[in-house]
């Protein structure tokens, strides 16, 4: 199915966000024959440039992009480092688009800007056909999102052009930095734009693994009968980087692992993984689960963010036998910073599901491998014949969900291994999408850019969604802010401090490291 036709409006079109991802996602729809007839695009930024130098941009994107697959970036999009030239495989069609695109020089609180912008997208209505509709890409920085939004609002351009149906705002992560600074951006944005028109982009939600949680779920009966309580001991979530803070230690001070990745990428897992099943695949039934699930989670209280959480930093070490700095000697970082790289935590879900069941998180940066999956753990069997040595390789059993590198699904289990003796040891069975489908699967911003053209909202972040997650680690927050809570430090290359270790071996689980 396509999109109706629209002038796709990027703010911010001049940033390395719009060249890395955003740009070649669209190149890469465009290829597919997946754009709306007719598509335009419309650039707006500070940098002055003119059409042509803005549409040759454009090419220089899509052909110099590089698939997410071959890509070790951190996980913050807005402010990754720019990767090598490769090959997107951009091809005529794109091509064929690029000499239609427009672009506006201005600044984002100037009403001049907003004028000139009103005007093009007028002449294009006319000129191509648009037919009025508009999708508004914010991929500026956030401190800048409520200031556009209000730019739009004074010139009408939050309502559709005449003959138009619909006019979107999508707002790129992170949504506000803590609670009350997520409730006073939804307040801006919803002086302008409704909530159904608001598209929450986090670009996690995009990859298939993730997606396939909803399938893996709901469409296999010998699952969904032992997803609770009285079959899994445990579940585990990691998302783990081997690289730094690269060029973005300046950005990384002021943000650090809790709000870059736990309050979003790690609660949006979470809430797909865990929530209950929904009456149907229609977007509001999905979300209202996903909002129970995180309402559900206990906010921990002063004493149980002492007991439960663990914040480090990395400090000198080797990835892949080369020497690393310690993060207080990178490039824009204080000498004495607490800013915290690594964040392990031990929640609880009070619901029929889960009562009892622990479920830890971590997040680091320079830590031993690039992974990121969701472990479901199982109760051991109640009574084992085979004991002793017999037994000593047999962990518990598991469900692996790995959402990258390797997009696939693992088992584990205990089976015996070939010989006299009766050795039982765990074995792994495992599903890989690349394998299984061939191909290259689509990359999280080429679908979640669709979805939003088409106006499909499933994957895109709701208003309650994003505060219920503020509100969980408000408390957390608290914590870092007034260093309450001690700063662990472990050495790059490992799996994070000894404290994260302790926090699972308290009660007798370890972590499942890939």
């Amino acid at each position: 199915m396509k999109p109706d036709p629209l002038t796709f409006v990027l703010f911010g079109a001049s940033g390395d966000l719009t060249s890395r991802k955003i740009l070649p996602a669209l190149a890469r729809l465009a290829d597919l024959g997946a754009l709306p007839e007719p598509f335009v695009l419309v650039g707006v930024a500070r940098t002055k440039w003119s059409d042509d130098e803005f549409r040759q941009q454009c090419r220089e994107a899509a052909a110099a992009a590089v698939p997410e697959q071959q890509q070790e970036t951190s996980l913050d999009d807005s402010e990754a480092p720019r990767e090598a030239a490769g090959t997107s495989g951009s091809s005529g069609s794109w091509e064929a688009l690029v000499p239609r695109f427009r672009y506006v020089t201005g600044d984002y609180d100037s009403d001049d800007t907003f004028g000139e912008l009103e005007s093009v997208l007028r002449d294009l209505d006319d000129e191509s056909g648009t037919s009025g509709n508009r999708v508004f890409y914010l991929a500026t920085i956030p401190s800048l999102f409520g200031e556009v939004a209000a730019g739009l609002g004074r010139h009408s351009l939050n309502k559709p052009g005449t003959g138009g149906s619909f006019a979107r705002l999508v707002v790129e992560k992170p949504f506000g930095t803590d609670l009350d600074s997520s409730k006073a951006l939804d307040a801006s944005l919803h002086e302008v734009f409704d909530e159904r028109s608001i598209y929450r982009i986090d670009h996690y939600m995009g990859k298939e693994t993730v997606q396939n949680v909803l399938a893996l779920r709901f469409a296999n009966a010998i699952f969904e009968p032992i997803w609770n309580r009285r079959y899994v001991d445990q579940v585990q979530v990691t998302v783990a980087e081997s690289i730094g803070v690269e060029h973005r230690g300046s950005f990384y001070e002021g943000a650090g692992a809790l709000r870059d990745i736990v309050q979003n990428h790690v609660m949006q897992v979470l809430a797909l993984t865990l929530m209950e099943p929904p009456s149907t695949v229609d977007p509001i039934a999905i979300r209202d689960e996903k909002v129970k699930l995180l309402r559900s989670i206990v906010a921990p209280d002063r004493s149980a963010v002492e007991r439960d959480v663990v914040r480090a930093q990395y400090d000198r070490g080797t990835i892949d036998g080369v020497a690393v700095p310690a993060y207080r000697e990178e490039e824009g970082v204080a000498p004495r910073s607490t800013t915290e790289t690594f964040v392990a935590m031990r929640l609880s879900v009070e619901n029929w599901r889960w009562a009892g069941v622990p479920v830890y998180v971590r997040t680091g940066k320079r830590l031993a491998k690039r992974t990121t999956e969701v472990a479901m753990l199982f109760q051991r069997a109640p009574h084992l014949p085979f004991q002793g040595q017999l037994t000593s390789e047999l962990r518990p059993d598991a469900l692996i969900l790995r959402i990258q590198p390797d997009e696939g699904i693992s088992l584990c289990f205990g089976a015996k291994v070939p010989g006299q003796s009766f050795r039982v040891r765990t074995v792994r069975m495992d599903f890989s999408y690349q394998e299984e489908f061939g191909g290259r699967p689509a990359e999280a911003y080429e679908r979640l850019l669709l979805d939003a053209m088409l106006g499909d909202p499933t994957l895109f972040i709701r208003t309650d969604e994003v505060e219920q997650a503020w509100a969980i680690l408000h408390p957390v927050q608290q914590a870092f802010s007034d260093d309450s809570l001690a700063l662990a430090h472990y050495a790059a290359g490992t799996w994070g401090p000894a404290s994260a270790t302790v926090l699972l071996e308290s009660s007798g689980h370890h972590w499942n490291n890939p």
